[in-house]
């Protein structure tokens, strides 16, 4: 088998546009929540999200967001023809107000054809990805398992959420936004998760053919794990039994053992089912290492972006390893006895870890762990 590594990475967030202002915004611990003033909230319950400004097209970011992965990987234009896009996004934004007659030419696989024909990526074998939290996750693990087979020598990986009216009010109406204004992981006190605007793109090459270009990776894909509670429909099993064995299925495949973990960036949704077991998660799967191993939940910091939240977070935990800097656990008000973790906490964390992981997990029970490795 070849390795799978990462060579382009894009990424638009609340923090502004580039990996630059993203890492910036992370590490000066302070959180991009503020007023909606995208669509009315003045009937919500809750008037908070991340959003960048104005009112932005998800295919026009997206698009941006694949050229300028592809660019920072050198890749030629040929080079692009011949390169599979996984998108992960919840739908064709325009779908839900054409009307009747107008529909057959819109949804989900409509849509990643047309984002891929105008990021000049190959008009066949292409995928779209709509399993909520965990679809551009599993994309990725999709790619990196395709790549290190020998099935593809390239693919690239995006995935867009921007903040909407829809997806907003029904996140409202369940009650799972949090009313303070504030998203606190694993923390006494969280009143539950907040959106976020995100659009990332990865360009996941096989060792092989990145040796080929003048850049080095920005990371190596270790390894991958995926998981099915089959407990709920919505909330997770309380002992995190599926996500136990996602995080242990992916150090597996990695070869790392858990006390060589530097950093996870958990799923940490900050709502009073998911925290907890997803702490139960970890400390099946890491055992005694897990007190030593440093947690954040960066969507403390930029939200919840859905389908897009696996590209946006791996993104997040690449730079963070590559700076040597990991990002804090926000908006913590005091410890929890069922989430004990090593939570970073107060300011960044310089490290020198090697290793580190992305935890995703999504409505249904699935959950998807992502081991990068430093090249």
């Amino acid at each position: 088998m070849t390795d799978a590594v990462v060579t382009g990475a894009a990424v638009i967030s609340a923090y502004g546009r580039g990996t630059e202002a993203l890492l910036a915004g992370l590490l000066s611990g302070r959180p991009a929540f503020a007023p909606v003033q995208r669509f009315d909230v003045s009937a919500r319950r809750v008037r908070t999200a991340a959003t960048m400004p104005e009112s932005p097209d998800l295919g026009t970011e997206l698009t941006g967001a694949i050229r300028e992965a592809c660019d920072e990987a050198g890749l030629s234009q040929a080079d692009r023809a011949r390169s599979p896009l996984f998108l992960a996004v919840h739908g064709d934004p325009a779908i839900a107000r054409a009307p009747q007659a107008g529909q057959p030419g819109l949804g989900a696989e409509a849509f990643t054809a047309a984002v891929a024909g105008r990021a000049g990526l190959a008009e066949q074998g292409f995928r779209c990805y709509m399993s909520a939290c965990v679809a551009a996750s599993t994309a990725v693990a999709d790619a990196a398992a395709m790549i290190r087979r020998g099935h593809a020598d390239r693919v690239v990986v995006a995935g867009g959420y921007l903040v909407e009216s829809d997806q907003f009010a029904l996140f409202d109406a369940g009650r799972a936004l949090a009313d303070d204004g504030q998203v606190r992981p694993f923390s006494a006190g969280r009143r539950g998760l907040l959106l976020g605007d995100g659009v990332g793109a990865v360009v996941i090459e096989s060792g092989r053919l990145a040796r080929r270009h003048s850049s080095p990776p920005l990371a190596r894909m270790a390894g991958w794990g995926r998981s099915g509670d089959a407990y709920h429909p919505c909330q997770p099993h309380p002992e995190g039994h599926g996500m136990a064995r996602a995080v242990t299925a992916a150090l597996r495949r990695a070869g790392v053992a858990a006390a060589d973990l530097g950093y996870i960036n958990a799923h940490g949704s900050g709502t009073g089912h998911s925290d907890p077991a997803e702490t139960n998660a970890l400390r099946l799967a890491l055992g005694d290492a897990v007190a030593a191993v440093p947690v954040s939940s960066t969507k403390s910091l930029h939200g919840q972006a859905l389908e897009a939240s696996g590209v946006l977070e791996l993104i997040v935990t690449l730079l963070a390893i590559r700076k040597g800097m990991l990002p804090v656990n926000a908006g913590f008000l005091g410890a929890d006895d069922g989430c004990r973790l090593s939570l970073v906490l107060g300011e960044a964390l310089a490290t020198t870890a090697e290793f580190a992981m992305s935890l995703n997990a999504a409505f249904g029970g699935a959950n998807t762990a992502l081991v990068i490795g430093v090249p």
